[in-house]
């Protein structure tokens, strides 16, 4: 039997980020994706013209549902809107076993707001201590830590904060720090260890987060180790964005599919 990933997340009618993207990057890897929506989003390359939220009740419902009759190896949690959806998703969550990846998403790629500002306490007390690992980009960590983030010293520090709120694991993304190599961090309990790659110059980018997230989620689902699941995640999404179909005017999507793609 595969292993199962349930991921919580909008819809990207573009097909880039969210529930698509989390789709693509678990089938891709092996993996049986199930999904609870949060939200349907009006969305293309170049931003979101409109979100339409799934009422709170709906996307629990769907969550117990998966896990009732499918079950699942390990949940990925990306946008979730506002506290109160927060709220339905660690409730339905109770009594999961398995690893959770939580995704912080809190902005879209054009600069559209993914989470409420009076959601970000709900989001840090409900379901950073559910999470086997928390997955925030440097934007992301000054919010949610409540510093500023300039350097990789700053991210690790912030993630450290993060650690003391409760998170059992930080892998904290460096891609929107400076530099001709995009550094994460993993921080955890036991210390810190950081993981770099070459930093490619595209615009086509859109849904990095996601699929990180993801492919993360996959490879703790799968029962790899948590850093080894993190080599797994980089190095899938840095393929993707190679083969990035060039798609859209604006912030184009990754290339999922490259594994098929022949050479």
């Amino acid at each position: 039997m595969p292993a199962r990933v349930l991921t919580i997340a909008g819809s990207d009618s573009g097909g880039g980020a969210g529930l698509q993207a989390d789709i693509k990057t678990i089938t891709l890897l092996g993996a049986y994706a199930a999904t609870a929506v949060t939200a349907v989003t009006v969305q293309d390359t170049r931003g979101v013209a409109a979100i339409h939220p799934v009422p709170p009740e709906i996307v629990a419902a769907q969550v117990r549902a998966v896990l009732a009759d499918i079950g699942a190896d390990a949940v990925k949690i990306g946008m979730l809107g506002d506290a109160a959806t927060i709220g339905a998703v660690a409730d339905a969550l109770e009594g999961f076993a398995g690893p959770v990846v939580l995704d912080p998403v809190m902005v879209a790629k054009g600069g559209a707001p993914l989470l409420a500002p009076e959601a970000v306490a709900a989001l840090a007390s409900r379901l950073l201590p559910m999470a086997a690992v928390v997955t925030p980009n440097a934007p992301e960590l000054e919010v949610l830590a409540g510093a500023e983030v300039a350097d990789e010293a700053d991210l690790v520090l912030a993630a450290q904060e993060l650690l003391a709120a409760g998170a059992r694991a930080v892998l904290a993304k460096g891609g929107h720090l400076e530099g001709a190599e995009v550094a994460d961090w993993l921080v955890t309990r036991d210390g810190a260890r950081r993981f770099t790659s070459p930093r490619i110059l595209t615009r086509h980018t859109h849904g990095t987060g996601c699929t990180l997230a993801s492919a993360l989620a996959t490879g703790l689902a799968q029962g790899r180790p948590l850093a080894e699941a993190v080599v797994l995640a980089r190095s899938f999404v840095a393929e993707a964005i190679a083969h990035a179909p060039g798609l859209g005017a604006g912030h184009g999507p990754l290339g999922h599919n490259w594994r098929l793609v022949p050479a």
